[in-house]
């Protein structure tokens, strides 16, 4: 977790801030991270990131058309120079928070950097949690939860949850035993399949969650939540169809599972983090190809290294992520020499 002192720091951020703008991970733990920030503050607009790695540049217009006095930035590992090159010239704060591994060095001097990593290495919360700590409002519990567990993380405050929403809730050993046993990883799905809808769509889910009151808010119909659950029910068949393939792939592949996907959907690491919960015993790779690029999401167990050095000599190839699960983007015609390259390391 951050220390008290770094969570008061970020706390005067947030108050010397009248309008700012949060940048987060396109996914569940991003999601909730800028809601529990924003419900806290009562001010401010969201921006899902969906260019990978790295906040690129394109973003930096956000900034002038919300005309933002403060920047913050949630759940992103990694932030384009071209990006912070715009930023510079413009001298407005910038809180970034995240917790996954990187060079404190890139972080830009202007910039007010905080990971838990660099308080204690094994330190595993996602951003949810971190913010969860620093505004502690109970009525946001429920989103907390659904942050931390759609990361692959069972927090503490798990234990709560299931007291309020008993329903919502079972006995679990991890966090995908919540997302594929409970009625929450239904929620779960919607968060995340809300952010696979088109730009006007995300942005009216946005002021949606921000007056959410609960979970229940999320799976009983109404006017207001209408278009949100009915775009999820529409991925939700196509992703298990995928997934369906993917598992017959898996019934017949020995230690490392390989599919391959393309279409209109990106949903590799949701696939990826099923299919590991259903095959443990296996590697996971799976492929997203889109025109000329390939997105991976690799799970194992301490698979991260072993990624990097399949990736580190395959030109235009990137990624990173957790000791056991990680991303990462490549060229398609390096795809067959990724593969290559992996069953080689695997080996060894």
């Amino acid at each position: 977790m951050l220390t008290s002192k770094q969570n008061e720091e970020i706390r005067e951020h947030m108050e010397k801030a009248q309008n700012p703008v949060f940048f987060f991970d396109n996914d569940p733990d991003g999601l909730c991270s800028f809601l529990l920030l924003q419900r806290y503050l009562g001010r401010g607009r969201g921006v899902p990131v969906k260019s990978y790695p790295s906040l690129d540049a394109g973003y930096f217009r956000k900034i002038e058309e919300l005309n933002a006095d403060y920047i913050f930035i949630l759940d992103k590992p990694d932030v384009s120079d071209e990006f912070w090159k715009e930023v510079g010239q413009i001298n407005i704060p910038v809180v970034w928070i995240d917790h996954h591994y990187m060079n404190k060095e890139k972080v830009p001097d202007f910039v007010f950097y905080y990971n838990p990593l660099f308080n204690e290495p094994s330190s595993s919360e996602p951003v949810t949690a971190l913010c969860f700590d620093l505004t502690k409002r109970k009525e946001d519990l429920w989103l907390a939860v659904i942050g931390c567990v759609s990361d692959s993380f069972l927090p503490d405050f798990y234990k709560s949850f299931k007291e309020e929403y008993p329903e919502f809730s079972i006995k679990a050993n991890s966090a995908f035993d919540v997302i594929y046993k409970s009625k929450l990883g239904e929620v779960i799905k919607v968060f995340g399949n809300g952010l696979k809808d088109t730009t006007s769509n995300v942005v009216n889910m946005l002021r949606f969650l921000s007056k959410a009151k609960s979970p229940y808010d999320l799976i009983e119909e109404n006017t207001k939540n209408y278009s949100l659950l009915k775009r999820s029910v529409q991925i939700d068949k196509k992703y298990k169809k995928l997934f369906d393939k993917a598992k017959k792939v898996a019934e017949n592949s020995g230690g490392v599972l390989f599919f391959k996907y393309s279409g209109d959907l990106s949903i590799s690491a949701e696939l990826a983090n099923e299919l590991y919960y259903n095959f443990n015993d296996k590697v996971i790779v799976v492929a997203y190809a889109k025109r000329v690029k390939v997105n991976l999401s690799v799970r194992g167990k301490k698979i991260k290294d072993k990624f990097l050095k399949v990736i580190e000599n395959i030109e235009g190839a990137r990624g990173g992520g957790h000791e056991d699960a990680v991303g990462g983007q490549l060229n398609i015609e390096h795809l067959d020499e990724f593969k290559r390259r992996f069953q080689e390391i695997l080996g060894n």
